[in-house]
């Protein structure tokens, strides 16, 4: 009788990623690895509604001569690779075979490694390399005249076609503005408040990682996030300077590039909270990179869990002041119906639903949660071969806040916002939660 455990009733831990090690690159390890796990999903299956990667897996198999994932052609492994994300949702909400029980399964750090072996064989489109070059990007779009242009040709539906024909990026899919007049730009002279009252865990004292999309793309969200800090007596500054956290290249697998972001902001970050400041940003992906992944790709380096353990999403410091009596809860404006999505990246985070807790504390105001991936993923939605299936996932989400018929719909992912405001197709634009706090709070 086999003494084989049925699924696990332990919290899930995670394994660091030996990437550096170079068994991690040998590719008949790799397809053994990718073979077991296949196997045990397909016995499973109860992650099919996740996301597509799931589906494309499943349909291999059934539509296999033997039905069994022995019957998957090891070159079409890389279509289930390709749609995986690093959501992380399989991970921590679903899957009962994650260590510690014996089966060992990750499925988003195995995704990791085959990206990371497609990369060094030189498999990676050029649009994907640029995609991800979010600090090049922004800062070529974000030239006074060239962001003009840019934000001008991406509505225009000539430039859109021509877009997708020389770098495949979908016609249809909405893409971010950009913004010369950046976060820091704005807050370069910002003087912050006196004083700073430190309680519990928290210092009084935080750094806002701006990310190059709250910096570049949204700045508006920036500055609403220091008018409540503010608000509520919490001391607020920017890092001297910052590059990507890492994110958008973890997800093309190129690892040596996100060791040279850390190598930029570790040491500016773990500065910042040995002279008594906490840290935070108002990307969920980008807060769990420096929470989770680059702990795990780098276990050994102290500055990196010094980071990681100053590292905060901004409604969980919120409530963390507020259990010590220290949020400013006098709000002047109720906002009657919130259909409120939450982000993936900070649901894995293992914080709770501190997003929702803080908005619910407005009087008059009802917070109805969607917990389902939008598909955004920063850029496989608006890749031309993904951007259907993005729609499909998004789907869920829409009905949802269609039949709330909220007052306010948005999201902690600014982009997964967006997202669902191309599928909803009604001209309500979404707002992020704390510029619905702002609201609340009449400022």
């Amino acid at each position: 009788m086999s003494s084989v455990r049925e699924g696990s009733l332990e919290a899930p831990t995670r394994h660091a990623v030996a990437w550096k090690d170079a068994k991690f690159y040998n590719e008949d390890s790799l397809y053994q690895e990718l073979e077991r796990v296949f196997d045990i999903c397909h016995g499973c299956r109860r992650c099919v509604s996740l996301c597509n990667a799931f589906p494309t897996l499943f349909d291999l198999v059934d539509e296999s001569s033997t039905m069994e994932v022995d019957g998957v052609a090891k070159k079409d492994y890389q279509k289930v690779v390709d749609h995986c994300y690093l959501c992380d949702l399989c991970y921590m909400t679903k899957c009962p075979y994650v260590p510690p029980h014996e089966w060992n399964l990750d499925f988003p750090h195995l995704m990791l490694r085959a990206k990371a072996v497609n990369y060094k064989k030189g498999q990676v489109k050029t649009r994907d390399k640029i995609l991800t070059s979010t600090d090049a990007v922004g800062n070529l779009a974000g030239i006074p005249v060239v962001s003009q242009i840019v934000n001008s040709v991406n509505k225009m539906p000539a430039g859109r076609k021509i877009l997708e024909a020389t770098l495949a990026v979908h016609a249809q899919a909405k893409l971010p503005e950009f913004h010369s007049n950046t976060l820091r730009k704005r807050m370069k002279k910002h003087q912050t408040v006196d004083n700073p009252e430190a309680t519990g865990k928290t210092t009084g004292k935080i750094a806002l990682f701006s990310t190059c999309y709250m910096n570049r793309n949204e700045p508006h969200i920036g500055e609403d996030f220091f008018a409540v800090f503010e608000h509520n007596q919490i001391a607020i500054r920017l890092p001297e300077k910052e590059r990507c956290c890492g994110m958008p290249k973890l997800e093309l697998g190129h690892l040596e590039a996100v060791e040279e972001a850390k190598n930029a902001n570790i040491p500016v970050l773990a500065q910042l909270v040995d002279e008594g400041w906490d840290l935070t940003a108002l990307v969920p992906s980008c807060v769990l990179m420096f929470k989770q992944e680059l702990p795990l790709l780098f276990p050994d380096d102290p500055q990196v869990k010094k980071v990681q353990q100053a590292f905060y999403d901004p409604f969980e410091y919120l409530m963390l002041r507020h259990k010590e009596g220290k949020l400013n809860t006098n709000f002047s404006t109720a906002l009657g119906k919130i259909a409120y999505h939450a982000a993936c990246h900070q649901r894995v985070q293992n914080i709770g639903q501190k997003t929702k807790e803080i908005l619910t504390l407005i009087p008059d105001t009802k917070v109805q949660i969607i917990e389902r991936c939008s598909g955004h993923d920063g850029t496989y939605a608006v890749k031309k071969e993904f951007h259907k299936v993005a729609m499909k996932i998004v789907r869920p989400v829409v009905r949802q806040i269609e039949n709330a018929k909220a007052d306010h719909y948005g999201s902690d992912c600014a982009m997964a916002g967006h997202h669902i405001e191309h599928a909803l197709d009604n001209n309500k634009t979404p707002e992020h939660p704390i510029s619905l706090l702002r609201k609340a709070y009449g400022l």
